[in-house]
């Protein structure tokens, strides 16, 4: 029997699938250009290549299961294109828009100033190792800590309002710094924050209620008309979402709080 006729199947090559990767790939040039642009002094430029990474990075993992393409590579680039994106590229910002004017206050604030913008790379990393070792072991519904792209969305937006009113980093630096240390800390901290992912599972799993289209329409013109202040609402009210929803559980019986 001719063996180029042999039947049996061929082991298939090692890869990797295209689609969800370039997506991720897209979220970690978003990252590196803000970081490009931070230090450029364009500070609107890399506000918004910030958002476009997050935007992005929610699309990687949505379109990998639409396409039944996850793999545990994806899951380990995701992570590292986060690294960059939500770590370094807010730390890199808030330090090259603010941060580094605390040397004028001295070389002891000017080094607490870098210290800052590395206290909240630091962090980021932290929350994405913590996240990828309990990915299978906690509550779907939950992210345990602030997750890294809303503290990135509150650092830029943070700063993308300061700048387009006119507000200098200067002016603002201590701000600034209260600002990236208290996303950093988020990040790490114990609170529990909604992932907005529910309990269910299958086909209906994407399913919400009507009023929420209604709100995420009034949201998206609301972006039209005013992303900079829109945006540092939306991540504010998250933000604060998670301590307040701490501290009403902490007032519960705990048979209640559960």
């Amino acid at each position: 029997m001719d063996e180029n006729l042999d039947p049996s199947p061929r082991p298939r090559g090692r890869g990797i699938y295209l689609l969800p990767n370039l997506f991720t790939t897209g979220a970690l040039f978003g990252g590196f250009y803000s970081i490009i642009a931070a230090s450029q002094g364009r500070i609107e430029a890399a506000c918004i290549a910030i958002f476009i990474s997050a935007v992005l990075d929610g699309l990687d993992g949505r379109v990998a299961r639409l396409t039944n393409t996850q793999s545990e590579f994806g899951v380990q680039y995701d992570s590292l294109s986060d690294l960059i994106s939500f770590g370094m590229a807010p730390a890199m910002l808030m330090y090259h828009w603010a941060l580094v004017s605390l040397k004028l206050d001295g070389p002891t604030l000017g080094k607490i100033g870098w210290l800052g913008a590395f206290l909240y790379a630091a962090c980021a990393a932290l929350r994405l190792a913590r996240f990828n070792a309990q990915v299978g072991t906690v509550d779907k519904r939950w992210f345990i800590g602030l997750a890294s792209p809303a503290a990135a969305g509150l650092v830029a937006s943070f700063v993308w309002v300061c700048h387009e009113f006119g507000a200098s980093g200067v002016e603002l630096r201590y701000a600034a710094l209260a600002v990236a240390v208290v996303a950093g800390l988020l990040m790490v901290s114990r609170i529990r924050y909604n992932s907005f992912k529910g309990s269910r599972q299958g086909p209906k799993a994407d399913r919400v209620p009507f009023f929420v289209l209604v709100l995420v329409l009034a949201g998206l013109i609301a972006l039209w008309v005013a992303p900079a202040i829109t945006l540092l609402g939306g991540t504010t009210l998250y933000a604060l979402s998670g301590p307040l929803l701490w501290f009403k559980r902490r007032r519960l019986p705990p048979e209640v709080a559960g």
